[in-house]
């Protein structure tokens, strides 16, 4: 076929094809792309089912290719006309721009692959942890596929040294200390996982872990020597951050409006810890669960409680399909890997008929802030992050119909309705019977608050990481290692830990203003169950869609020269 025809004919099938494009295939267009390339994290929302065998790559060249593919997507997403959709068609339309910003945001403006030394401990540890997450059996698959993320780790921590031209100190040195116990941590995953899987993985298992614990070590090494060059600054600015809340999470407000509403919320929330206090003076102690036995257990009769509680208070539907929230014993081979990922398995699109496991630690005084609350009274964990919480919403949207929502993610929604849930069941008196467990709810308010003005004021360069542990020791209070952890993570991801305080404070006003505009004809459990259908759909965008009304059109910005 001579060139001049083929390239015609080509041309004719792109025509076609961008003609016949649509929302729905766009956004699965999109996510299919996303699964090749979204950086690892430790926050557990986004995680996404990834294709198996990728040999994934940080190389210049790599990133490149993204950008340049990303741009196509864009191109197609700016052909759509916003203006006659639908309510619930625009809110389609935001939500795959919502997804593009959030790339642009990852690659050109946050830049943790070019500053930020802990981005490759996510790139190699986190995917390892991930894998190991759900429980045994390892099956051939899944075990050779533990063996390619070991063998992967090498050529990324090459990578790293090439794109590290600008690092942050702060973000290197705790690169380093997360490295410092690295041989042993990795050596007990190699010694409690080669049981487990079959012979042929446990005869790699042992000399595959050695050589990326060297090349853990040498990135280590190389960090340490380079320390003293580097730069103390970490702060993303301000121009950028108003990037992630604008087009990425779609926020109503600005940082300065959060961040007021917040002190407000922290004001309200240690008033009221310190009156149930008062109140509770007489009351018996919260007393620890005897051993991990008891916990599980305690936490399965809990769960199953819950259940109930939602139905017979006609407070949300809960599917008679959902499978269970349930803790587990925390292995040893994960408990080596803590600090590289959270360690719950919410499960995923291609597991829903799997329970949801939390790894938990046997109970003891010694525990840090959150499990410690869980070692006495489990309810609040179970409600935030299981029923009704994360597990349960995200379970409710991957099984949605729409595929624009059964694959967008958002920790502004998911975190703020796992807030919220926490304040309504509390209202609704499903701890009445334990006086000091609302004073837990209360004081994890008090933290949601505060984490605002720490993750404003690390984004602004008000703070340095040092002085938000400290501050979060000090206001909370809380453990220190636990405080060191939270201001690590809001450093280098600027904008996670607003997402609980600002996604609760519109799901509390989009509540009270369907409640004004219907009056006595409020239906909570509809309302609910509005909410949690719609998955992690950014909230200023389900209100929009619940009262009928078009949110104005998205337009992301120019990035010429970027």
């Amino acid at each position: 076929m001579p060139l001049s025809i083929l390239l015609l004919a080509l041309a004719v099938l792109s025509s076609c094809a961008h003609a016949q494009d649509s929302l729905d295939k766009l956004s699965t267009d999109f996510w299919t792309w996303r699964a090749q390339y979204q950086p690892f994290n430790t926050d557990d929302i986004p995680r996404i089912e990834r294709p198996s065998g990728l040999s994934r790559s940080w190389s210049a060249a790599a990133v490149l290719h993204q950008k340049t593919e990303l741009a196509a997507l864009e191109a197609r997403w700016t052909k759509f006309d916003p203006t006659t959709m639908s309510p619930a068609q625009r809110t389609d339309f935001h939500l795959i721009g919502s997804a593009i910003a959030r790339v642009h945001w990852e690659l050109d403006l946050n830049r943790r692959w070019q500053r930020d030394p802990t981005f490759y401990l996510e790139q190699t540890l986190t995917p390892v942890t991930e894998l190991l997450l759900p429980p045994p059996p390892f099956d051939e698959a899944r075990s050779r596929e533990l063996i390619a993320l070991l063998e992967n780790i090498a050529s990324i921590l090459d990578e790293a040294k090439a794109n590290l031209q600008q690092p942050a100190a702060p973000f290197a040195n705790l690169a380093i200390q997360s490295l410092v116990n690295i041989r042993a941590g990795l050596g007990t995953v190699a010694r409690e996982i080669a049981p487990l899987v079959p012979p042929d993985t446990a005869k790699q298992l042992g000399p595959t872990i050695e050589a990326a614990t060297r090349s853990l070590e040498s990135y280590r090494a190389w960090l340490q020597q380079r320390l003293p060059t580097m730069a103390s600054q970490t702060a993303v600015g301000r121009t950028a951050y108003l990037y992630f809340f604008q087009h990425v999470a779609l926020y109503p407000f600005t940082p300065e409006e959060l961040l007021a509403a917040s002190r407000q919320e922290w004001a309200r929330s240690v008033a009221f810890e310190q009156i149930e206090r008062h109140r509770n003076q007489a009351a018996p102690p919260l007393r620890i669960f005897p051993d991990i036995n008891a916990q599980l257990t305690g936490t399965r009769d809990r769960e199953a409680a819950v259940r109930r509680f939602l139905a017979d208070r006609g407070i949300l539907t809960v599917p008679p399909g959902l499978p269970h929230y349930t803790v587990r014993p925390l292995p040893a081979y994960l408990a080596a890997l803590g600090d590289f990922d959270e360690l719950d398995d919410f499960t995923g699109p291609s597991r829903l008929a799997q329970d949801c496991v939390r790894w938990t630690p046997n109970p003891g005084e010694e525990l840090g802030y959150f499990a410690l609350a869980s070692a006495h009274d489990p309810r609040p964990d179970l409600v935030h992050e299981g029923i009704p919480g994360h597990y349960m919403q995200l379970w409710l949207g991957w099984r949605s119909s729409d595929p624009v929502r059964r694959h967008y993610y958002d920790s502004g929604a998911n975190e703020g309705l796992g807030f919220y849930a926490e304040e309504m069941m509390l209202q609704e008196g499903l701890f009445d019977d334990s006086p000091h467990t609302r004073e837990l709810i209360y004081n994890f308010a008090r933290l949601r608050a505060l984490r605002v003005e720490v993750d404003v004021k690390l984004a602004l360069g008000e703070f340095n990481l040092d002085q938000a542990a400290d501050y979060l020791v000090r206001m909370v209070p809380m453990d220190p290692k636990t405080a060191h952890s939270e201001a690590s993570m809001f450093a280098t991801t600027p904008g996670q830990a607003i997402s609980y305080q600002a996604g609760k404070l519109q799901i509390t006003k989009f509540l009270a203003d369907a409640r004004h505009r219907a009056g006595d004809k409020f239906d909570l459990k509809a309302f609910n169950d509005f909410v949690w259908q719609n998955g992690n759909v950014p909230i200023e965008l389900q209100r929009k869609e619940w009262f009928g009304e078009l949110p104005p059109p998205l337009v992301l910005p120019s990035r010429k020269g970027q």
